[in-house]
């Protein structure tokens, strides 16, 4: 991932202007939400590390309560409409069973545990 002057990220051929929330890949530009612009920045930030539900929902959402986070797998779901071409098993969000999500944009599914520190 690059970090381009401002408030652009990317990471292969996704761009994220976190400023404007506007997300160009493949398909087009596309506007998020604030929560989805949000997302995208700590999957981007946080590349190949596991993200626990946990630390999403605080870092999103601003909340410790996590014993319902259907709100969050939607956003994801959103996310990858958006990012992943094609339809079947996620290419580049991938859900860690019981724990959270990792961003792989090479499309490597999940390996190891690698998880960002809870003061980020």
């Amino acid at each position: 991932m690059t970090d381009a002057p401002g408030t652009r990220l990317t990471c292969g051929s996704i761009v994220l202007d976190t400023e404007r929330r506007l997300l160009t890949c493949r398909d087009g530009p596309h506007h998020l939400t604030p929560k989805e612009s949000q997302l995208l920045e700590a999957f981007l930030r946080h590349q190949g590390q596991v993200l626990s539900r946990q630390f999403l929902m605080k870092l999103v959402w601003d909340t410790d309560f996590v014993q319902d986070t259907r709100t969050l797998e939607v956003h994801v779901h959103w996310l990858r409409q958006k990012i992943e071409s094609g339809t079947g098993a996620p290419h580049m969000i991938h859900t860690v069973r019981g724990v959270g999500y990792v961003f792989r944009p090479d499309g490597a599914p999940p390996e190891g545990l690698a998880t960002p520190s809870d003061r980020q």
